[in-house]
């Protein structure tokens, strides 16, 4: 009787599988692989169709860690980030996710925001991104409880410089990056 009642539980769970948790808890019940997917496709920003590919995931951190202080306002539980690099290996960037206690509202500006810390990962084409290397980027909130915010650069290292021919461009890209990962969270 008891194993019958197994295997009938293992059928049940097959046909109705679990319900899909609210929005505002996929942050901590989906696995990470799912918030940050290992390819995103995109648009450089010269233009060419690109697959982001995922350079690594940095652990949950505290919201003031992650983001710089203007990004996200208070009420952020946790941040979670994750950094991309184009497939041709020119451009990266970090996606930072702010959880939120409550919605946000849309947000988004030009230039080079306050937004995201970048991250950089060892040994790929993240290796040399920082804090002076990243010269766009996007913050996008929304009615849901997160923040989106991206800050991309050059994957050579080169510092932010005013004035950059490429960086209304590479907005674009970093908005794509952000809008498809909240999506993603989000529908």
């Amino acid at each position: 009787m008891y194993q019958l009642s197994i295997v009938l539980l293992s059928i049940m769970s097959a046909i109705w599988p679990a319900p899909e948790p609210p929005v505002s808890e996929r942050w901590h019940a989906w696995p990470v692989a799912q918030i940050f997917p290992a390819t995103v496709p995109g648009v450089s920003p010269s233009g060419a169709r690109v697959t982001y590919v995922l350079a690594g995931v940095a652990p949950e951190a505290p919201c003031r860690t992650a983001f710089q202080p203007a990004a996200v306002r208070r009420g952020c539980r946790v941040a979670l980030r994750a950094t991309y690099a184009d497939s041709t290996q020119t451009f990266v960037a970090t996606v930072g996710i702010a959880v939120l206690d409550a919605p946000g509202r849309d947000y988004c500006r030009v230039g080079r925001p306050a937004t995201v810390r970048p991250v950089a990962f060892p040994r790929g084409p993240a290796e040399r991104f920082g804090q002076r290397q990243y010269f766009a980027g996007v913050v996008l909130r929304s009615d849901e409880r997160y923040v989106v915010a991206t800050a991309a650069g050059y994957a050579d290292g080169r510092p932010y410089q005013r004035g950059d021919r490429l960086a209304p461009r590479l907005r674009d890209t970093a908005r794509q990056l952000a809008t498809e990962l909240h999506r993603t969270l989000t529908r």
